[in-house]
């Protein structure tokens, strides 16, 4: 692990007189660092508090707003909710999977985007509906998937 990454966990933790019962906002700041926390960021961490590893693991892979793999550029959430299930949701992942050539949690070559399907988006009005970064993109079709994503890299080209 580089020394700049040991620091900013170094600043993290120094934030907190308890870190142990602190850790869901330890690891929520140390994945806002490179979205996603690493192996060797919970190894640091067991280092430096002496929490056990088992413990940082178990507390990141419970919560699922935590990541332990790395994402794209262009976070892709699939709503995969009842109204958007109904509406076609399963197309629309499909769609994503064709489009970029990976699976549901992989990362393209290029580091541009990756994809998974969530519970629920809270954009029933807009089923099927998905989720880039922040951007919310609804009433879609395979058609409409494809595009949005081809302007999203068309944009990155530039």
């Amino acid at each position: 692990m580089a020394n700049e990454m040991k620091n900013k966990i170094d600043a993290i933790l120094g934030k907190y007189s308890n870190p142990e019962e602190s850790l869901i906002a330890v690891l929520q700041e140390v994945q806002a660092i490179d979205g996603y926390i690493s192996k060797a960021s919970v190894e640091y961490i067991t280092e430096k508090t002496g929490i056990p590893s088992s413990r940082i693991m178990g507390v990141a892979s419970f919560y699922a707003g935590f990541r332990l793999k790395p994402v794209g550029k262009y976070r892709i959430m699939v709503c995969k909710g009842t109204a958007c299930h109904v509406n076609g949701a399963e197309r629309i992942g499909d769609t994503v999977a064709r489009v970029l050539g990976i699976g549901e949690g992989d990362v393209t070559d290029d580091g541009l985007f990756s994809w998974e399907e969530v519970a629920c988006l809270g954009c029933c009005s807009i089923a099927p509906a998905m989720m880039i970064n922040d951007k919310a993109y609804g009433k879609l079709t395979p058609d409409k998937v494809q595009s949005i994503i081809d302007s999203i890299r068309e944009e990155a080209q530039v």
